[in-house]
Order: structure tokens, then sequence, then C-alpha cells
């Protein structure tokens, strides 16, 4: 089943020229895939009579023109290729005029809130999401993404309350943030440019919960800004993003 909804891009979503930033197009992609799970009857409504909850593992991206403020798009959304502890849901994001404005593809696990830990996926989950066998980017498989040899920029930064979600740890859409406070100046202000950064690619690994103190090295490699988000003692891996 296809699940799509209608939504006006507001001025949360954009930068100061009026563009969608890459976290306003995130957002949008996050917020239809829990309305999808709500429709599911397996949503954070659910979480208490469950205890289990969705949990994302990565993100690939494709922004194909930046939408403006005040724009309407529809935006839709499905799940497909789900194992017995994963699932791939895929996005497209369409204009008024019906063109493609994003694509994206991510994968999910689904972790039992008690003990922290992944579980598998019941069947009747499963159907409830009604598989469709549409993909967004045919030709593109989620790897593992690996940590450069070298950084030429370091950010630190300490979990504040305001980065907690509804799974007691930093929220997806935070770390695109450290992410972006990692990037050298210069770099950052090519990001102002709508005809840079359309690419995104996040691998989370260890979720950072309050208090951590999160190590952000930046370097560029293979014409991508990678930022790499580990443990201040280096010792866990929490998060590569990739920017191009």
């Amino acid at each position: 089943m296809i699940f799509e909804h209608k939504v006006r891009v507001d001025i949360s979503k954009v930068n100061a020229n009026a563009e969608i930033t890459n976290k306003g197009m995130l957002s949008l992609l996050e917020n239809i895939a829990c309305m999808h799970s709500d429709e599911a009857k397996f949503g954070i409504r659910e979480i208490p009579i469950t205890h289990l909850s969705w949990v994302q593992l990565n993100w690939r991206v494709q922004i194909i023109r930046r939408l403006r403020y005040g724009e309407i798009v529809t935006i839709k959304t499905w799940v497909h290729d789900t194992t017995k502890v994963s699932t791939l849901r895929d996005f497209e994001v369409l204009d008024e005029n019906n063109k493609q404005v994003c694509i994206a593809t991510t994968r999910w696990t689904l972790t039992n809130i008690d003990t922290q830990s992944i579980t598998r996926i019941p069947e009747d989950v499963i159907k409830r999401y009604s598989s469709n066998n549409l993909l967004v980017m045919p030709d593109f498989e989620f790897k593992k993404l690996k940590e450069p040899e070298s950084f030429s920029n370091e950010y630190l930064y300490s979990t504040q309350r305001r980065d907690i979600d509804v799974n007691k740890h930093m929220h997806n859409l935070n770390y695109l943030d450290l992410a972006y406070e990692a990037l050298p100046e210069d770099v950052y202000e090519k990001t102002l440019s709508n005809d840079n950064f359309k690419n995104i690619e996040i691998m989370y690994k260890t979720a950072i919960r309050y208090g951590d103190v999160s190590k952000c090295l930046y370097s560029f490699s293979d014409d991508k800004h990678i930022v790499t988000i580990k443990s201040i003692d280096n010792k866990v891996l929490n998060c590569i993003v990739e920017l191009w």
C-alpha cells in the first residue's frame, strides 16, 4: 500500500533564502512515515501497549529540486523488502505539477523499549503495512559506510535535553545538525546554495543519549563531505553522515 499526504512547506523547514533545507526535507519524510505507522495502528501511540518502537538505521536521500516556502507537495511512502529484523521504506515527493522533487529510501528495525534491543518483526505487523515492490532507487543498496582515515576539522557537542526523542536517545535529525556544525566555514557556506548537498546518506550505529559528549570529525573524500560522529574517547561509533 502506498500512503500519501499533502503538506505545505512551512517556515521551520526553510533557510534564509526561503528554500527547504536538508533537515527540513528529512523532517517532511519522517513525519509521513509516522503518519503511515499511525494508520497501521503501530505508531507512537501504541508504544506503551506494545513496548515496541521503530528505530531508523539508514537514510539515502536525493533532492531533485529544492522546494520553496509555501509550496504544497504530495509525499508518498511505502514499505518493501521486510526481513525478520529490518524493513525498507521508500519515499517520493511530488510538487503541484506532479513532478518529482525528491526521492529517498530508508532502513528501519524494531526495538524493544524495555530491553533496548532489536527484536523480530511480527508477521501481523508486516501485514499491516501491505508491502509494495516499487523502488525509487532500484540500483542502490545500503552498505556499511567506512570511517575516513584522516580528519581536517573537529567539533565537540554535549547532548542536551532538547535532543532526546520518544526512544530516549538523540533524535535522528539532530545528527544532521551535528554534521553541519562540524563543516568548515567555507564548506558550510556552500550548503546555502540550492545546487549543493542534494545527496545525503546517513548510517546510524550507536545511539547518543542525554549527557553524552560527541566528537564530530570532518573529512573530504571521493567528492563527498563526510562527518563521523563518535564518543569522546573514540571507542564508540555513533553515526556517519555523507553529503555531496
